[in-house]
């Protein structure tokens, strides 16, 4: 079932957005595969630890991974790395762990966007559980979630994701 936090929250906003179930899968990849969806167009949120005391979300599609480097200086912290499941899993209490919206803002969790979503029409991310999406458009997506639009994501093909940077 949906996150009832998000439910509420993209209700109460008034936009319009469409519900897809899906066989339960666990990453953004095999959830694209599944909905028959383009990996640039399904969001995933990779959760960080700056400072060791600050959850962030970073949003980018299926198809990226996060340059850790480009996002730390952006944030300004010392040290920025994956968050493990035990440091997020109380942040969002409606979400199945590993199943969280790229929504950080309503879970007061600071939220840095890949600028390059910007250039589809829409997006399909996690409904805060791993067998169902949400599909809306980016615009409505940017205004109500507000993430920093900064270009942090690369290629699977350019390099490994680093644990910590």
């Amino acid at each position: 079932m949906i996150s009832t936090k998000l439910r509420d929250y993209l209700d109460n906003s008034g936009v319009a957005y469409t519900r897809h179930a899906h066989p339960a899968a666990y990453t953004s990849q095999e959830i694209a595969a599944s909905i028959h969806v383009p990996g640039r167009e399904m969001v995933k949120s990779v959760i960080l630890k700056a400072d060791e005391d600050t959850l962030v979300m970073a949003v980018l599609s299926a198809n990226d991974t996060a340059n850790l480097d480009i996002l730390r200086e952006v944030i300004g912290c010392g040290v920025l790395r994956l968050a493990t499941e035990n440091e997020f899993r109380d942040a969002f209490p409606t979400c199945k762990v590993g199943a969280m919206p790229p929504f950080g803002n309503i879970f007061d969790v600071p939220t840095y966007c890949e600028l390059s979503l910007g250039k589809n029409r829409e997006i399909e991310f996690n409904a805060g559980t791993h067998d169902e999406t949400i599909r809306m458009a980016f615009d409505d997506f940017n205004r109500l979630g507000s993430p920093t639009m900064v270009h942090f994501a690369q290629s699977y093909h350019e390099g490994v994701q680093r644990l910590a940077a």
